[in-house]
């Protein structure tokens, strides 16, 4: 998984010009983005038509502020640049849930 470096949001409009993407919002201190990343290679391997993201939120919180993304571990999902999905709030997030947020966004 590819990590973003710190970024603004028109650059990151730029990265996700052409393709399929999902941003995995993170922090090292999350104990509920430590829950669901053993899951995200597992994911991954499951979802190849994606090219996933990890953002740290805490090296690009001024991103997160223009993007909307209150809670973390979050998910965007973007197709030719323009965001297609999110699944952002605080809550903890399973596999199946991913999964399924995932499956909803095709």
């Amino acid at each position: 998984m590819e990590i973003l470096e710190k970024i603004n949001a028109a650059d990151l409009q730029n990265k996700l010009s052409d393709g399929t993407y999902v941003l995995f919002f993170t922090a090292d201190w999350c104990p509920d983005c430590r829950f669901i990343k053993p899951a995200m290679p597992q994911i991954e391997e499951e979802y190849k038509d994606y090219t996933f993201i990890q953002v740290d939120r805490d090296e690009n919180i001024k991103l997160c502020q223009e993007l909307g993304i209150m809670g973390i571990p979050s998910f965007l999902v973007y197709r030719d640049g323009k965001e297609s999905a999110r699944l952002v709030n605080k809550d903890r997030k399973t596999k199946e849930e991913v999964e399924h947020f995932l499956n909803q966004a095709v």
